[in-house]
C-alpha cells in the first residue's frame, strides 16, 4: 500500500494554475512560424492527450482558426502563447490545458562553486511561501483554522503539515480553507489526508493512468504518521479551487471524513506535462486520467460539489456558525454552553473579538 514507484515529478495536478508564468524572452512571430507551432502542437496532442478524439477535434479547430486569420494579430511568441492557452481550454473544455513562454535556462558561472543546487533553490522558495500555509489560527469557540493555497512537493512540506496539525490537536473542530488552492502534488494530498484517519487506517485515494506509458500508479495514505486528528472537519471550496485542491476536497467527501462548504470547484482532475512546440512556447497537455476507487470516476469537468452551498466569500462564516451550533448543542455544562452561545451570536453577526491591551483592573 505504499506509493507506487512509477510516480514522477511531471505528474503534478494543477501545475497550470498553481505556478506563475515564468519570465522569458519574447520574440516576433510570423505566419509560417505560427503554422509550424500549430503543426507540432497537433502532433503532440494526438500522441499524448488523454482523449484522442478530443485531441483531433481541438487540433482541427486551431488549424481552422489559423486558416481564417484568427491569429494574425498574434505577432509575438507571448501573444500567440496567450491566445493558444485560451483557445485550448475553450475548444477542449479542459482547464488543465495551458501555454506560456519557455523558462530561459539559468545562467551560472562555470567556476561558481557556491551556486546552490536547483533543489535547494526550490526548497527555499517553498519555505518563503510558508509551505503554502499563509494562515493558521484558533478561531473563537476553540475552532482550528488552516488556509492551504497549494500542494508543494511532499518532501518539502510533509513536516509543515504535521506541525500544523500538531497545533490544531486541541481544537474541537477544524476548518481547512482550500478556496484559493490551485493544485500541486497529489502525493502531498495523500500525506495531508493521512492526518485525518485513525492510525492503521490506510486508504486508497485514486488511480492515476498515464497514456504516454500506458501505466497506472496508485495514491494511498501513509501509515507512519503519528499525528492524527479525529474531530469534525469542514473544508472550504470555491470556483477557484482546482486540481489537487479539488482532489483533497474530493477525498474528504468520498471518505465521509469532512463536510464541504462553499462553491462547486473548477473541475480539473487530469495530470499534465509541459511540452515544447517551437518558437519558445511550451504547452501543458493533460496526458493522464484520475479514477477514484469509490466513485469510479473523478471531478474532471464537473467539479466537486459542496455539502453546504454558500458563496465563497461567506463560506468561512457559514462553516464557523455551523460548527458553533453543534458545539452549543453538545455542551454538557451550562457555563460552557453560555460561553459558546455568546461566541455564536457574535459570529452570526459577522463580528470579531477585539483584543484587550490593558492590564487587568485598568479602565
Amino acid at each position: 500500500m505504499a506509493y507506487k514507484k512509477k510516480f514522477v515529478a511531471g505528474v503534478v495536478l494543477g501545475f497550470v494554475l498553481s505556478v506563475p508564468a515564468l519570465a522569458a524572452q519574447d520574440a516576433p512571430l510570423n505566419a509560417s512560424a505560427r503554422a509550424a507551432v500549430l503543426k507540432t502542437l497537433a502532433e503532440s496532442m494526438r500522441a499524448k492527450y488523454i482523449e484522442p478524439a478530443a485531441a483531433e477535434r481541438v487540433a482541427r479547430a486551431l488549424a481552422r482558426k489559423n486558416a481564417e486569420g484568427g491569429y494574425a494579430s498574434a505577432t509575438s511568441a507571448l501573444a500567440f502563447s496567450e491566445a493558444l492557452a485560451q483557445d485550448l481550454r475553450d475548444f477542449s473544455g479542459d482547464l488543465h490545458f495551458g501555454a506560456k513562454l519557455e523558462e530561459p535556462a539559468r545562467k551560472r558561472s562555470d567556476g561558481d562553486a557556491s551556486a546552490r543546487s536547483e533543489v535547494d533553490a526550490a526548497r527555499e522558495q517553498v519555505e518563503r511561501a510558508a509551505f503554502q500555509i499563509p494562515k493558521l489560527e484558533r478561531l473563537p469557540g476553540n475552532v482550528g483554522y488552516i488556509e492551504l493555497r497549494g500542494f508543494e512537493d511532499s518532501e518539502s512540506v510533509a513536516h509543515a503539515y504535521t506541525a500544523a496539525m500538531s497545533l490544531m490537536a486541541g481544537s474541537d473542530a477544524l476548518i481547512l480553507d482550500l478556496r484559493r488552492n490551485g493544485g500541486g502534488n497529489p502525493v502531498s494530498v495523500a500525506y495531508l489526508m493521512s492526518h485525518f484517519l485513525p492510525r492503521g487506517d490506510v486508504r486508497h485515494l485514486n488511480d492515476f493512468y498515464d497514456r504516454r506509458t500506458d501505466t497506472t500508479w496508485q495514491s494511498w495514505t501513509v501509515s507512519t504518521i503519528a499525528q492524527r486528528y479525529d474531530k469534525p472537519v469542514y473544508v472550504l471550496t470555491s470556483a477557484r479551487t482546482f486540481s489537487a485542491g479539488e482532489e483533497c476536497a474530493y477525498a474528504f467527501q468520498t471518505l465521509k471524513r469532512g463536510t464541504l462548504v462553499g462553491e462547486t470547484t473548477g473541475g480539473g482532475a487530469n495530470p499534465v506535462g509541459w511540452y515544447g512546440v517551437g518558437s519558445g512556447i511550451v504547452v501543458a497537455i493533460p496526458h493522464g486520467r484520475v479514477t477514484n476507487p469509490i466513485t469510479k470516476t473523478s471531478w474532471d469537468h464537473v467539479g466537486v460539489k459542496p455539502d453546504i452551498a454558500a458563496p465563497a466569500a461567506e463560506a468561512l462564516q457559514t462553516a464557523h456558525v455551523t460548527i458553533l451550533r453543534k458545539l452549543v448543542a453538545a455542551a454538557k455544562e451550562d457555563s460552557e454552553r453560555t460561553k459558546l452561545q455568546r461566541v455564536l451570536a457574535m459570529v452570526e453577526k459577522g463580528e470579531t473579538e477585539k483584543p484587550i491591551y490593558t492590564l487587568r483592573g485598568e479602565r
